[in-house]
């Protein structure tokens, strides 16, 4: 491992975070190594790691919440839920999420990331395990670049793996170079999801196989990478939205099961 933990002031920032993993750009070629990971072996959830998800106006957010009925923590695997509110007289939403984030705890540029997980189906279930900027080098959403290293709708059989930016989503810049793709999947069984992230490349990942690769381009405009700078891990069930469509009550209970998390440099 070429990288550690170090002082985040020494690369861009006046501001001294001690969670922050920089992987040196010119990196040479050496076995990964775990820097940060949870196995979910405790009774509760690592809040030194993680924070709950709250609710956003964002159309995967409405329904998170930090209700306790959206979480479980048992033999040593986490279960995010979406859920029929239970009591709306208390909260007016008909639908509760659970989700999971590192922002502020944990942020890393450069690396490898894996999540082994099981994946639940339900209408309007949208399970998603992705990353968003730590610091906003670059100015408001979507300047800073999101990364969906798997998002899954309803029943498909299949995930997508996806990158946004400025560059995708207001220059409409989706094939120079191609922004997404969609991979087959068992949701029957655990698969790890993945992304090796390099200065040059996006390499997304199933079950420890190349999936798709968004590499870094030149002489297209500047904010079509924006993955120069630390990004925090964020997994979450969400319900319903424009792209899912609307939520079938008697399809719920649905849960996303979260075997271990596992970042490497």
């Amino acid at each position: 491992m070429i990288s550690s933990l170090i002082n985040y002031q020494s690369i861009q920032s006046q501001k001294t975070n001690s969670y922050i993993y920089i992987q040196k750009e010119d990196r040479k070629k050496s076995e990964w190594k775990v820097i940060w990971e949870d196995d979910f072996n405790k009774s509760e959830l690592d809040t030194t790691k993680w924070s709950y998800i709250p609710a956003n106006n964002a159309d995967w957010g409405n329904y998170m919440s930090d209700n306790p009925q959206c979480y479980a923590l048992s033999e040593g695997k986490l279960f995010l839920k979406g859920i029929v509110n239970p009591d709306t007289l208390k909260d007016p939403r008909p639908f509760l999420t659970g989700g999971i984030y590192s922002k502020g705890k944990f942020a890393f540029r450069y690396g490898k990331i894996e999540i082994r997980a099981k994946l639940e189906n339900a209408q309007g279930a949208w399970p998603a395990m992705w990353m968003l900027s730590e610091q906003n080098k670059y100015g408001k959403y979507p300047r800073n670049g999101e990364i969906d290293i798997m998002e899954h709708l309803n029943f498909d059989k299949i995930i997508y793996q996806t990158t946004h930016s400025y560059y995708t989503l207001e220059l409409k810049q989706k094939k120079n170079p191609v922004y997404f793709a969609t991979t087959k999947l068992d949701a029957e069984q655990y698969n790890t999801f993945g992304l090796e992230w390099y200065p040059d490349k996006l390499v997304f990942t199933l079950n420890g196989k190349a999936t798709f690769t968004y590499p870094r381009i030149t002489g297209v405009d500047p904010s079509q990478w924006p993955y120069d700078q630390p990004f925090y891990v964020m997994i979450d069930q969400q319900l319903g939205g424009s792209w899912v469509g609307e939520v079938e009550p008697e399809d719920l209970p649905v849960q996303m099961i979260i075997d271990w998390v596992r970042v490497y440099q």
